[in-house]
């Protein structure tokens, strides 16, 4: 997709939302397969029929949001139920989430102590309903529940907008302080609870799951977003001299147009390459016996005590206890 272009969403969602309506139904529409995507027009118009049926109420968005099932989130779904914690699961909607839906980004950032799940629309505010907004979040919440139990809460949850309706809808399904008006749309979690590892899971289908996302998101990349341009690029560059001229170039773009459609997508250069940076030192960190000295420079990171500053501020513990935990945690063969 070119930065003129609508975003798309996936009609497993879409089914998803039908399905989650206090009626219960199994929904219907135009679309043959859950992998189909839907123009984001064709979602908000099911939205305002979803709103406006005579059943909706003002936490309806809160309510459907809380039902939706891994199926209803596409590939993401599943990797997510695979996933060793909720750091894991937060780093691969980050990533994934784009296959769900391109109306929207998911951002984790981690500092003093907690982590910031931030659900930022990419449409402006009057093409984006709150009780949108609210499905997206509270889906968030019930899918870390999948990892974490379900009488797992979250520190507590923030909105943009106004609240409508009672609290105590937002109370019972958060289980936390929610607060409305505030700068972002977020979910704040205690690092512990990120990195708190799942006594059973399954790295090698959680590898599956990820292959199968990574062809997903680059067969997206005819229709995508220029930040998804820029992540595929990433994942092949030399990270050690990687700028924002190389995508750019490959995408036809100026630097100038391509830093102003990151920015109307929710994201930038900046946070596109840390990320890029990051997931690259867990792959070598998982897969190799390279010293941090010989990994920094391949990450683009100047040595090995840059290496450990920024996987720390990452992960939440330094590359050497990450890597002595995840050969733990890995079933040999």
């Amino acid at each position: 997709m070119s930065a003129a272009e609508p975003p798309s969403v996936t009609a497993s969602y879409a089914h998803a939302v039908l399905s989650a309506t206090a009626r219960g139904g199994g929904g219907s529409g135009p679309w043959a397969l859950p992998t189909d995507r839907l123009e984001y027009g064709e979602m908000r118009a099911l939205w305002d029929g979803v709103l406006a049926a005579g059943d909706a109420g003002p936490h309806t968005g809160l309510l459907v949001g809380d039902r939706i099932r891994p199926e209803g989130l596409h590939i993401l779904g599943h990797l997510v139920l695979t996933c060793a914690s909720l750091a894991e699961a937060a780093e691969a909607a980050e990533r994934y989430h784009p296959l769900v839906s391109q109306a929207g980004t998911v951002t984790l950032d981690r500092r003093d102590g907690v982590g910031r799940i931030g659900y930022r629309p990419t449409v402006g505010p009057p093409a984006m309903h709150p009780q949108q907004v609210e499905a997206v979040v509270s889906s968030m919440v019930r899918a870390a529940r999948w990892i974490a139990g379900d009488d797992w809460t979250p520190l507590a949850v923030s909105f943009a907008h106004p609240r409508a309706g009672a609290a105590e809808p937002y109370a019972r399904v958060f289980g936390c302080a929610v607060a409305f008006d505030a700068a972002e749309n977020a979910i704040t979690v205690a690092d512990e609870d990120l990195d708190r590892r799942r006594p059973l899971h399954d790295p090698a289908l959680n590898a599956l799951h990820r292959a199968y996302a990574d062809r997903l998101l680059e067969g997206l990349s005819a229709a995508g977003t220029v930040a998804g341009g820029v992540r595929r690029w990433l994942d092949r560059a030399a990270l050690e001299d990687a700028s924002p001229e190389g995508p750019a170039r490959q995408l036809n773009l100026s630097v100038r147009s391509l830093r102003r459609a990151l920015h109307t997508e929710g994201t930038s250069w900046r946070a596109l390459l840390d990320a890029a940076r990051r997931a690259r030192a867990r792959r070598l960190l998982e897969t190799t016996d390279l010293p941090l000295d010989r990994i920094a420079p391949l990450v683009g990171l100047s040595g090995a005590t840059a290496l450990v500053r920024a996987f720390t501020r990452w992960e939440g513990l330094p590359p050497g206890a990450y890597r002595s935990r995840y050969r733990a945690d890995t079933p040999r063969c």
